[in-house]
């Protein structure tokens, strides 16, 4: 069995998480799979005899959206996915302050038909239908087209989800009052009062994007949180290779390498110490603040400070496999899990 970690594009809630876990979960040789919706990863868990990688990224592409593999050395966002998500927020808070500043307009000018009252201080060219048309066309099909988007890939799929549920709650009201708007006479031959419902369509718009906005500003919280906790670790090794001791990156350490751990330095990575001795502040893991003592033949965890001594260790654990590797993995299953 094999596990393997994707990094999702395109969901827009939870539904889309539930339906991108039902098509990995269809292709023949997966065991689980698991959708974090708040970092937008998949967890999955298959039999390299019977499928692999390509075919589970094809199956989410086949349901409407991405899935880019994860290195093992890859954690939390890089600079380009924390790009584009600082710039999909600032273009959701341009979207909702539109939308919240022509959403109180469109109510304050429906407020006399709705309460049945003749109120003085409200313009009378907000009441004027054409006007709150004018008004609402921009939040509509500007504010909420991701809305609609979302809502015809959906059609194309044969599924539904909350894009859907939007796009048609706002289309119908929205299309029912242009009709109202440009066809009073149909009503009135019926002795009915036109009525619209565009700040309807407005409002719900612009409520579900100061959701989206929320949303947004606590996966960048989470994803700041777990950038932070992966900050810890050293950049690089200083790794005894041919009778040497030379620096490395972190991602070329392999097991049984001796490093070299110098005063005030990060331990790189977990391993046993083979010789000297030191003291060593282990307060990110256990949260002592007094060192702890460590000589030849003890454990040393990787993002721990060396205090005072120099000493040489091997490595038992690198990568994924380190104590705060699989911190930051329970941090993500504990969001992913329901």
């Amino acid at each position: 069995m094999e596990t393997s970690h994707l990094r999702l594009k395109g969901m827009g809630c939870a539904s889309c998480a539930a339906t991108i876990e039902q098509a990995i979960q269809h292709v023949p040789g997966v065991v689980r799979s698991s959708v974090n919706f708040a970092m937008e990863q998949a967890t999955v868990e298959y039999n390299s005899k019977q499928t692999n990688l390509q075919a589970i990224q094809q199956a989410v592409a086949d349901a409407g959206y991405t899935a880019q593999a994860i290195q093992p050395t890859d954690t939390g966002e890089g600079d380009v996915e924390q790009a584009a998500r600082e710039s999909k927020q600032q273009e959701l808070k341009r979207k909702v302050c539109l939308g919240g500043v022509i959403s109180t307009l469109l109510v304050v000018g429906s407020m006399p038909a709705m309460m049945g009252l003749h109120l003085p201080f409200i313009p009378l060219w907000l009441h004027n239908f054409w006007v709150q048309l004018g008004l609402t066309t921009p939040v509509l099909f500007w504010c909420g087209k991701s809305f609609f988007v979302g809502a015809s890939k959906a059609f194309r799929r044969r599924t539904a989800d909350m894009n859907t549920l939007v796009a048609l709650g706002t289309g119908t009201a929205y299309l029912y009052s242009v009709f109202a708007t440009v066809f009073p006479g149909f009503f009135l031959a019926q002795n009915l009062q036109p009525e619209v419902y565009y700040e309807a369509a407005a409002v719900i718009i612009t409520l579900i994007l100061l959701g989206r906005l929320l949303e947004n500003r606590a996966r960048g919280q989470t994803s700041a949180a777990i950038r932070k906790l992966m900050g810890l670790q050293a950049k690089t090794a200083r790794v005894i290779r041919g009778g040497q001791a030379i620096d490395l990156p972190l991602e070329e350490v392999i097991l049984g390498d001796l490093i070299v751990v110098r005063p005030g330095e990060k331990i790189p990575v977990d391993g046993k110490v083979m010789e000297g001795s030191s003291t060593v502040d282990e307060s990110m893991v256990t949260g002592e603040p007094i060192p702890v003592k460590k000589q030849a033949g003890e454990e040393v965890i990787g993002a721990t400070i060396n205090k005072t001594g120099s000493f040489t260790f091997q490595a038992s654990r690198v990568g994924k496999d380190t104590v705060l590797a699989q911190i930051v993995q329970l941090v993500q299953d504990a969001q992913g899990s329901k």
